[in-house]
């Protein structure tokens, strides 16, 4: 049995997942969301900010949290604001699992991670990981001595020990562990993923959506590795935000983790259904930022720029001349793109760019019907016939639209394969004007066949 996430959003039970470094935390968040969803890497450290996902346990509807691995007397700058989110973590769980490597026994970071977990005076579940075969015996003998009763041997990577573990959780819940027939089903929140360039303040900017520091953010480039996802309200609107690792150049990508974290960000591009691509005022439309739009419009989704950093550009209107001169010459296959300048640090413009991740939105769900298409088809023809082949001139027939999310167009005409490609393209910008589709991606197949709408 599958549940849905939808109900394991309403009754699920909110586990904390937390160590110290590389014991196994995402490798057991992955494994109990049943897909991946963090990044996993033998080098410690790989988690930052916390990272919260849907799943299950048997029939057990779960609220997971992925927590970064706290090391003592660290000068990392960054390592106070991981703290904060392990923390705020522990707050809001309803039970917590303490993780340490069975094979390495009890170091000096558990028992100080023991002492900060006792604080938070929540069910604790002591979980032995890497206990594999024979290994992890004397880990789990000294396990004991921390005093959250009997420790659960597991290795997360294999599946093993899932079971003692769901035994331990199943009295801790109190909620519904089937889904009732007829239960109203949520409206899906709005897709919204946060990509651009490393260091162009994608995470300054969800956190001043959010209203306080949900995710860490610093001067030095590549702070995010997992893609972050948080749900937020925005007038009435359900949106998940969904922060990424920057993306750089593929020739400048060299070291496996980035490499991992660059496949992150652009899987949440697939997923999405609108895109805000941040571009660095100072530094704006480099090649890179260009590309990394044109993936966004190919594969079909809402694409919104967002103009970061606009406080430090003196010269305004003449940049902003400039950009939309270079959008018109760069993305000529998306018309009338929204660009908006604004400050991710002070939250300048964040409710016009909001409210432009909404209009797009809509006009991207927006469906013409067939009569209407057909009528403006007509005037369009005889505005500006098709070319001849072999000096007869090619018909055109009719046009539906079959699909939206991108708007996608059929078009059927005689001698469907020898339509200039010009044609089609006068066709997609006729269709942009006429019904209002501006800044969407439009999909657009020439095909033969009778028009169905006519009687013969």
């Amino acid at each position: 049995m599958t549940l849905s996430e939808a109900f394991c959003r309403k009754y699920g039970l909110t586990i904390a997942i937390v160590g110290r470094p590389n014991v196994g935390k995402s490798t057991l968040f992955n494994r109990l969301c049943g897909k991946r969803m963090a990044i996993v890497h033998d080098l410690p450290g790989v988690t930052r900010d916390r990272k919260e996902a849907f799943g299950q346990l048997g029939d057990i509807p779960l609220k997971l949290i992925d927590t970064a691995g706290l090391e003592d007397n660290s000068d990392d700058p960054l390592m106070e604001g991981m703290k904060v989110q392990v923390l705020e973590a522990l707050r809001t769980a309803d039970v917590i699992l303490f993780m340490i490597d069975g094979r390495e026994g009890i170091t000096p970071l558990d028992a100080s991670f023991a002492t900060l977990l006792r604080r938070a005076e929540k069910p604790i579940l002591l979980l032995a990981n890497k206990c594999e075969g024979r290994s992890g015996a004397q880990g789990i003998a000294e396990a004991w001595g921390l005093g959250f009763g009997e420790p659960l041997p597991t290795s997360a990577e294999h599946g093993l020990g899932l079971d003692s573990l769901y035994e331990a959780i199943l009295p801790l819940y109190k909620g519904p562990l089937t889904e009732q027939e007829g239960e109203e089903e949520e409206i899906p929140p709005l897709q919204l993923a946060i990509v651009g360039r490393p260091n162009v303040g994608k995470s300054t900017l969800l956190n001043q959506f959010v209203g306080h520091e949900r995710v860490l953010t610093g001067p030095e480039a590549g702070v995010t590795r997992d893609s972050i996802t948080i749900e937020w309200t925005y007038k009435d609107q359900t949106l998940r935000l969904i922060d990424t690792a920057g993306l750089r150049r593929r020739a400048k990508v060299t070291e496996k983790l980035e490499r991992m974290a660059a496949g992150e960000s652009l899987s949440a591009v697939q997923y999405a259904q609108v895109v805000i691509l941040v571009i660095d005022a100072t530094q704006p439309l480099e090649k890179q930022d260009l590309h990394i739009a044109s993936q966004v419009i190919e594969e079909g989704r809402c694409l919104v720029l967002a103009l970061n950093k606009w406080d430090l550009i003196s010269n305004k209107q003449e940049l902003l001349t400039h950009l939309n001169a270079r959008l018109t010459t760069a993305l000529p296959q998306v018309r009338g793109i929204p660009l908006i300048p604004l400050s991710a640090l002070t939250g300048k413009n964040k409710e016009k760019l909001l409210d432009a991740v909404l209009s797009i939105y809509a006009i991207w769900n927006q469906r013409v019907s067939t009569s209407k298409l057909n009528r403006w088809l007509e005037g369009l023809v005889a505005h500006h016939p098709p070319p001849l082949v072999s000096g007869r001139r090619i018909k055109v027939k009719y046009l539906t639209q079959i699909k939206t999310r991108p708007p996608t167009f059929v078009l059927f005409s005689s001698k469907s394969t020898q339509l200039p490609d010009s044609y089609a393209r006068y066709v997609v910008n006729g269709l942009r004007e006429a019904f209002g589709f501006e800044g969407v991606p439009i999909r657009l197949s020439v095909k033969s066949g009778n028009n169905p709408y006519v009687k013969e």
